[in-house]
């Protein structure tokens, strides 16, 4: 029987196994989804819009440019569209090209838009099929609770204009409290999903121009809007949109918070030596620079900056995987984001990972890739960073330590105690008293523990004797010997006993080469494969 009883047991019989490096795991796969992903385009010409899909790779299945603009009375006006260039070029790709149709916030066109309704969704339909366009994203904003109906019958119309192979989307307003009045109030959720493939919601611009400094879109503003929509709106038909873009605010003056592209806030830092700060109850960063009356002129956004303090609420890697996991909290059918070309450099090295649940850059096309997220998400293993996990990279006893007590859901021990090489304030100190309380793992003699020694494959054999429950009649009869390891090895019963198992096997050359390192993608790979008997 086990040696732990008071240890969550672990059977292992049924698990379907495969060689990896040595290392024996499940057939388990841990997948993700491919979810979503659409941006809209409004800055540049028709060479810039190609470029800046470029950069994003194939993260990217729909753009949506700036083409469909109103008049005065509500008719469509042509923004941009000189040939079929762009189409051609997205085609391509493979990327689908939905142009959204904009009042850009003048109240008088959207609504000689709703009340043109008939002949605007006419003229909509009749742009989409000579341009060859995927169909058409409604984004008119700064309506009431007034125009609400016509605003769904309009979506109606032009669903019914279109054919079904072509898109119908809406971009909506967050409603995080709930409204049902004001520009808030003009979107009747349930009924615009009725008609359309999807909503886009607009989870930015909580604090806007004109506001007081405030985050652009806090994690709790982001999640409540989520809430609200899933109220009326199944999770496949939600898209959640991104800001790309931050806003300022000049300290000491009363009106503020112009709008700055991601990609110029490092540049402003850089040059005034700007501080960031992560607010962690809105989950945003907030930089502070300061422009001294010798720095000379600053332009940003069109407007000179004046000598003073500044502060800016925006987007970084952090705060967009936060936002990101709640796609995946929610099952929602994807992100969206406003606006390709405003994000930096390197946010298309992560964002579609992240939105797929992958939050590991350096994961990506390894071999444990799916392990390694399912790991993370259980919250057994943690990254060497926010965006990389390490899966080559020899793990260490301390990580080991916490992982099991991570997996077995352990709290009870009284602390590192004895151990010299482990200091009060070490990451792991809690977890490794644990770990040996709970006999897991022991030193390595002399009141040492090494818990930045990488984890060999003869220790985690032993690591896995002393929770994994050893019924004999659970064992392979035959014996099972490695010309490496001989019997009166200390780690030979683990050795021998995992092999039995079927565990944790050796390799085709007859060896187990015990002292051999185990990496951080093996340990994920194989905590995953055993995940469900241990839960």
């Amino acid at each position: 029987m086990s040696r732990l009883k008071h240890i969550k047991r672990i059977a292992a019989a049924g698990i379907a196994l495969i060689i990896i490096t040595g290392l024996v795991f499940g057939g388990h796969a841990y997948a993700k989804g491919n979810r979503f992903n659409m941006t809209y385009i409004y800055f540049g010409d028709t060479q810039a819009f190609i470029r800046n899909v470029d950069k994003a790779g194939d993260d990217l299945d729909t753009v949506s440019p700036s083409y469909f603009d109103l008049d005065d009375a509500g008719n469509l006006i042509l923004n941009g569209i000189t040939d079929k260039g762009f189409v051609e070029a997205m085609e391509e790709r493979d990327v689908r090209v939905v142009p959204f149709l904009s009042n850009h916030w003048d109240r008088a066109k959207g609504r000689a838009a709703l009340a043109n309704r008939k002949a605007l969704a006419r003229q909509v339909a009749d742009a989409v099929m000579e341009y060859g366009f995927d169909g058409v994203n409604v984004d008119i904003e700064n309506v009431t609770d007034a125009d609400r109906e016509a605003y769904v019958d309009f979506v109606r119309l032009v669903r019914e204009e279109l054919p079904g192979t072509k898109e119908v989307s809406v971009a909506v307003a967050a409603n995080p409290r709930g409204v049902s009045t004001g520009w808030q109030g003009s979107y009747d959720y349930e009924a615009l999903a009725r008609y359309s493939d999807y909503l886009m919601i607009m989870a930015y611009d909580e604090k806007s121009e004109g506001d007081v400094p405030g985050p652009v879109a806090s994690i709790s503003f982001v999640e409540d809007a989520i809430k609200y929509a899933l109220r009326h709106v199944p999770a496949e038909k939600i898209v959640l949109g991104i800001p790309f873009y931050g806003r300022y605010w000049k300290v000491g003056q009363k009106y503020g918070g112009y709008g700055l592209h991601l990609s110029k806030v490092q540049e402003i830092l850089d040059r005034y030596n700007g501080r960031v700060e992560f607010d962690e109850y809105a989950a945003s960063p907030k930089a502070t620079f300061t422009i001294g009356p010798g720095d000379g002129n600053c332009w940003l956004s069109g407007r000179n900056l004046t000598p003073g303090t500044y502060v800016i609420w925006f987007e970084n890697e952090e705060s967009i995987q936060h936002k990101l996991r709640l796609v995946q909290k929610y099952g929602l059918k994807g992100a969206g984001s406003w606006s390709l070309g405003q994000e930096t450099i390197d946010t298309w090295d992560y964002f579609g990972l992240w939105l797929n649940g992958n939050w590991f850059v350096d994961s990506y096309g390894h071999w444990a890739q799916d392990e390694i997220a399912d790991m993370e998400e259980r919250g057994w293993m943690q990254g060497v960073s926010s965006t990389h996990f390490a899966p080559d990279k020899p793990l260490t006893r301390a990580q080991a330590a916490a992982i099991m007590v991570r997996a077995l859901e352990l709290d009870e021990g009284r602390g590192a105690g004895s151990f010299n090489d482990v200091p009060g304030q070490y990451w792991a100190v809690k977890e490794i008293g644990i770990a040996r309380d709970n006999g897991i793992m022991q030193g390595k003699g002399n009141s040492m523990f090494g818990p930045e020694d990488p984890l060999t494959r003869e220790e985690m054999a032993v690591i896995l004797e002393r929770v994994i429950n050893m019924d004999e009649e659970d064992l392979d009869e035959e014996e099972v010997s490695f010309w490496d390891v001989d019997k009166d090895r200390w780690s030979y019963p683990a050795i021998e006993a995992m092999s039995r198992r079927e565990i944790f096997m050796g390799y085709d050359d007859g060896t187990f080469k015990p002292a051999e390192r185990v990496t951080r993608g093996q340990m994920a790979a194989l905590m995953s494969r055993i995940a469900s008997d241990i839960e």
